[in-house]
């Protein structure tokens, strides 16, 4: 029904920069928030950031906010994840997902979810 696919990752040397793009597919319609989560090895999938088509209001996790950056097209549900002084810590599978609602996007289960992009990054 909805596809997302990611693109943008790559191995890359700390303090670099890299950019995640997710374009979602198929019956858009209902998608109003879109973000990133990733999933390091051993650790829990986490929320990096989401934008909203509704109100233009945005998020970026507190563990990011001050590298990453995250903005969408205005007439395409497109999103992309701007990541500028890469560390070793941000190597993860990143996985872009979408929903009617922040928490529905959030939700594993219910949300649409892309396949994922391996960003790694070396000391």
């Amino acid at each position: 029904q909805v596809q997302l696919v990611e693109s943008g990752g790559g191995s890359v040397q700390a303090g670099d920069s890299l950019r995640l793009s997710c374009a979602a597919s198929g019956y858009t319609g209902s998608l109003f928030v879109m973000g990133w989560f990733r999933q390091a090895p051993g650790k829990e999938r986490e929320l990096v950031a989401w934008a909203s088509w509704i109100g233009g209001s945005e998020y970026v996790a507190n563990s990011v906010k001050d590298r990453f950056a995250i903005s969408k097209e205005t007439a395409q549900r497109i999103v992309y994840l701007q990541m500028n002084n890469v560390k070793p810590e941000d190597t993860a599978v990143y996985y872009c997902a979408a929903g009617t609602t922040v928490q529905g996007m959030s939700d594993v289960k219910s949300g649409n979810w892309g396949q994922g992009t391996q960003v790694t990054v070396s000391s």
